[in-house]
Formats: structure tokens, C-alpha cells, sequence
């Protein structure tokens, strides 16, 4: 059995603070990963710029996503259902469900996002270089 050291340090990050992945017209701010969490969750804020498409729709086998609307409005696909969230809105997506999210509006939409358990920041250099190739 691997055993880690708990990380019981403090995190305290200001506004767009943080690990920031660029990814065509949406970027990432890693706030929290695997390595300050004991790899049980990651926290991260989206910025989508107006009328931006996400990800593209796909599912995680074992990670339950929650997304929590800061500040402007993101549609989401959750299964096969376009779904709209605003300011305050909270969607929890889990394990195994097909989801997208995108911009639709002329504002800037941010959302955070907490990915449990944690790791998805691994995946962030090739999301990173999918874009650039796109």
C-alpha cells in the first residue's frame, strides 16, 4: 500500500493566480492539484471568452466533476441535453456521463470546476498542445 505524506499547508491564491493553461479561446487556472491535495481532488477556474466552444463532449470514467458559475452564462451538454447555467448556478456531472460546455453569449463566462478525485492536471500540457493544433 503507497502511502503519502498529508499536505496540511495552507493555499491561498489570489484572482488569477495560479497554474494557467492556454487552450484556444478558453484558458485553465489550476488553483489546487494532485500535489496539494493528496491527489483527492483538483480545483480549477474556466474563462471562456464569448461565443467560444469547450472541450468537445466526452465523459470521465472515474472522475465525478462539480462546476460552480462565477460569472457569466455557459450552456452544458449533460448526457443528451444542453442545459443553461448562470452566475450561482451549481452542476454536479458524474463519473461515466457525457458533458460539454460553451460559451453561447457576448460575454466572458468563468466557471470552477472541481474534479474528484484529483489528477486531471496531468492531462493539461496535451489538452494544451490539442489546441494549438487545431
Amino acid at each position: 500500500m503507497k502511502h503519502k505524506k498529508e499536505n496540511s499547508d495552507v493555499l491561498l491564491l489570489g484572482s488569477g493566480e495560479g497554474r494557467v493553461y492556454a487552450c484556444g479561446t478558453m484558458t485553465a487556472v489550476f488553483k489546487a492539484d494532485e500535489n496539494e491535495t493528496n491527489e483527492r481532488y483538483s480545483v480549477s477556474e474556466w474563462i471562456l471568452e464569448p461565443n467560444s466552444d469547450g472541450p468537445g463532449a466526452h465523459q470521465h470514467e472515474e472522475n465525478d466533476e462539480v462546476f460552480y458559475m462565477l460569472e457569466g452564462v455557459l450552456s452544458f451538454l449533460v448526457g443528451d441535453k444542453w442545459v443553461s447555467a448562470d452566475k450561482g448556478t451549481f452542476l454536479r456531472i458524474p463519473a461515466k456521463t457525457m458533458y460539454d460546455f460553451k460559451n453561447e453569449s457576448a460575454a466572458k463566462a468563468v466557471v470552477l470546476n472541481f474534479f474528484i478525485p484529483g489528477g486531471f492536471e496531468r492531462n493539461m500540457p496535451a489538452i494544451v498542445n490539442w489546441f494549438e493544433e487545431k
